[in-house]
């Protein structure tokens, strides 16, 4: 009996041990996980803004759909152009004389290509859509939408994902606190996005760090 005792009394205090091992490496474990795939959601987030302000540049709206977006990347061009001070004499008939008038004159230099310029030798805008780690390949969810602001209509969007989808296999629990966090160096709410569709803003939710880290 004695030895059945200790045998009992020794797996109790292997799990007991390992249960306070969990509660302590699991926060760093999940600290790890989420970190990593929130910085290849938001470096797939940045490659969308830059498509998407591109074909704001071009277009004077934002793109609809990923489908659209990834045959403008593909086939788009800016164009490069140079603006110069003129100045000419006109007839002013008022004054009964010549007078001088000041235009700026814009220049068109060339093309460029906006798969070029934006990815250079890459051709990751393909997959731009889809959510790294994802398990069932989800896709960004994005929006447009136009809105008035100070006398003005203007284009907006909004591309997001869940941190759900993004930290599908990790502990509940923890996935449940980071969902509720509210803090200057964490990603807030149960969400990633770029833009807004209530505001002029192609800014993302998450903090510095994640754009250091990416540099």
């Amino acid at each position: 009996m004695k030895t059945v005792i200790k045998i009992v009394l020794w797996l109790l205090a292997i799990f007991f041990g390992y249960m306070i091992f969990q509660s302590v490496n699991g926060p760093i474990e999940f600290k790890k996980v989420k970190q990593e795939r929130f910085q290849a959601v938001i470096n797939s987030l940045k490659d969308i803004r830059s498509a998407q302000e591109a074909h704001k540049t071009v277009k004077g709206v934002f793109s609809p759909s990923f489908e659209s977006l990834v045959k403008f990347v593909d086939g788009g061009q800016f164009v490069l152009t140079q603006q110069r001070d003129s100045s000419y004499m006109e007839y002013d008939n008022r004054l009964q004389i010549d007078v001088q008038r000041d235009v700026k004159l814009i220049d068109t230099l060339g093309f460029v290509s906006i798969k070029d310029s934006l990815f250079k030798d890459s051709d990751r805008y393909k997959t731009m859509m889809n959510v790294p780690f994802a398990k069932n390949n989800e896709k960004f969810t994005m929006k447009t939408d136009e809105i008035e602001k100070g006398g003005f209509i203007a284009s907006v969007f909004k591309v997001s994902v869940k941190k759900d989808v993004v930290l599908y296999d990790q502990p509940k629990d923890l996935l449940d606190r980071e969902k509720v966090l509210n803090s200057v160096e964490e990603i807030n709410g149960d969400e990633i996005l770029v833009g807004s569709l209530d505001d002029v803003s192609t800014s993302g939710n998450w903090p510095p760090i994640y754009d250091r880290k990416a540099n």
